[in-house]
């Protein structure tokens, strides 16, 4: 009796392509009326006028300024900066753990029967709805109040970092506590350990390499909002970036522009190099 072979042909199409087709016509559906909303035209780039003014402002970019008055107050506007920034995320910091420690249910001792108590439950929801109100308001309403109360320079910028980023901080800190395992955690509390001893020990090791990246993720993010914060009276790098816009300098804009670039890459080779100590 002779067997008959057969052989498998190849689908000539993606079995899964209706599926995505349809699942990109249900996004540019839903897209469309957001892009109507916002008034999104981006052929207007394309305009001759428009066209113009552009090509005529990128062209003043060069040469660069680099005299050396400017270049003096470049590196006092860039430490100043880098000041505001870190200050800021320091303050963030001294927010965010408590709060995100207070946030997390592993570290509660009575919710190792199964429920949390009263008053624990209490104190935890209060510090979520503390981090949801904190970086509901963006830092650059902070620093606008903060204007008006301290004055204009850095220290209004430093105060409005450290509350937004306070929130974002605290936030995804719980988020990352919450993703680990909690049987370390959990063990060294049933073992009659303090909180801080079960968070040192258990919890804080397993976490460290991504809080790290995380953290020096946001510092970096804090040096770009203390460039904004300048354009209101923040004082930094921004507050010399909006003078020259203002007087379309833009040999000092390209410059500074470079100067963001260069702290951007620091920032991001702190992070690496941390990683790798900490990995």
């Amino acid at each position: 009796m002779s067997k008959v072979s057969t052989v498998s042909l190849a689908p000539t199409r993606d079995p899964a392509w209706l599926g995505r087709v349809f699942g990109l016509s249900v996004v540019l559906v839903l897209l469309w009326p957001m892009l109507v909303a916002t008034e999104f035209k981006p052929w207007v780039f394309l305009e001759p006028d428009n066209l113009r003014v552009s090509a005529s402002f990128i062209a003043s970019f060069w040469p660069l300024a680099h005299d050396t008055e400017f270049l003096q107050l470049v590196l006092l506007k860039t430490w100043r900066t880098l000041a505001m920034a870190t200050a800021g995320i320091t303050l963030a910091l001294v927010l965010a753990i408590p709060l995100a420690l207070i946030n997390k249910r592993v570290l509660s001792i009575s919710a190792l029967s199964g429920r949390m108590a009263a008053w624990p439950w209490c104190m935890r929801q209060a510090a979520r709805w503390l981090l949801i109100v904190l970086r509901s308001i963006p830092e650059l309403v902070w620093a606008l109040v903060f204007v008006r109360v301290v004055g204009l320079g850095p220290a209004a910028g430093v105060l409005a970092i450290a509350l937004t980023y306070a929130g974002m901080l605290g936030k995804v800190y719980s988020e990352i506590f919450e993703s680990g395992d909690p049987h370390a955690t959990q063990t060294l509390l049933r073992s009659g350990s303090g909180r801080l001893q079960a968070f040192f020990y258990g919890l804080l090791p397993t976490h460290a390499a991504e809080l790290t990246s995380y953290t020096v993720y946001r510092w970096e993010c804090a040096i770009r909002s203390s460039v904004v914060l300048g354009f209101v009276g923040a004082g930094g790098l921004g507050q010399q970036m909006d003078n020259a816009m203002k007087m379309f300098n833009g040999g000092e804009v390209a410059t500074l522009l470079c100067v963001f670039v260069a702290l951007v890459a620091i920032a991001d080779r702190v992070s690496a190099e941390l990683r790798k100590a900490l990995g």
